[in-house]
């Protein structure tokens, strides 16, 4: 096992850091797994206890399945074909991981999934664009947002969000969309920081830029 794990795809910055907001321990439930990538490293890294990949795509799906044949993981990955969270019952994931779609896609998602709405539900969230937009769906829904962390993969920036279902739903500032939580003062954060900044002033939005580039000095 351990020459194979040697050999596992590599994930990236972005896929990385959301597996490592994945609880020790858990089962998680890897939606639009793609290849398998996300997957097969929570399962041979000990992470998760049982791991149930999903996507609507054929062809991405079995060369999933493939690849969890090939690494010996048949045991703890079970790949299913299926739009979002419809091939998973609410008992067989704590930890829900959504990727490289749009913030809209993410909220559409979770919004067809109100059985998952249970306290201490977590999910794992990375937009790759329209990330206000899921911030937004998420303090209007009842999730808090616990934590996150930029990255940046081939020049891009993107928000790694962890939320945690509470039930207690409010209306978000400006500010909390567009920002959010990335404020460890990294050089990804401050290329985040300058990202929205762009956006903004690009909108014509002067008192949040403002806000935004106080945040860069």
């Amino acid at each position: 096992m351990q020459q194979l794990q040697n050999k596992l795809p590599q994930l990236d910055a972005r896929l990385l850091t959301a597996a490592g907001y994945v609880r020790r321990g858990s089962c998680a439930a890897d939606i639009g797994c793609d290849h398998g990538k996300l997957s097969l490293h929570l399962a041979s890294n000990g992470i998760c206890k049982k791991v149930i990949a999903c996507d609507m795509r054929q062809k991405p799906l079995a060369k999933a399945r493939w690849a969890v044949s090939l690494y010996g993981l048949d045991e703890l990955i079970e790949c299913r074909l299926g739009d979002g969270l419809s091939v998973v019952s609410p008992s067989e994931a704590d930890d829900i991981i959504i990727a490289g779609m749009s913030g809209v896609t993410i909220s559409e998602i979770i919004s067809a999934a109100p059985l998952f709405y249970t306290k201490g539900r977590r999910f794992i969230l990375v937009p790759a664009t329209k990330p206000e937009l899921l911030r937004r769906f998420l303090f209007e829904n009842g999730f808090s947002i616990i934590a996150e962390t930029p990255v940046e993969v081939s020049r891009y920036c993107y928000a790694v969000i962890c939320a945690e279902y509470t039930g207690e739903k409010r209306e978000s500032t400006a500010f909390e969309e567009y920002v959010g939580l990335c404020n460890d003062g990294s050089a990804a954060t401050h290329k985040y920081f300058a990202k929205v900044l762009h956006r903004l002033e690009k909108q014509g939005d002067t008192a949040l830029a403002a806000e935004v580039k106080a945040c860069l000095i």
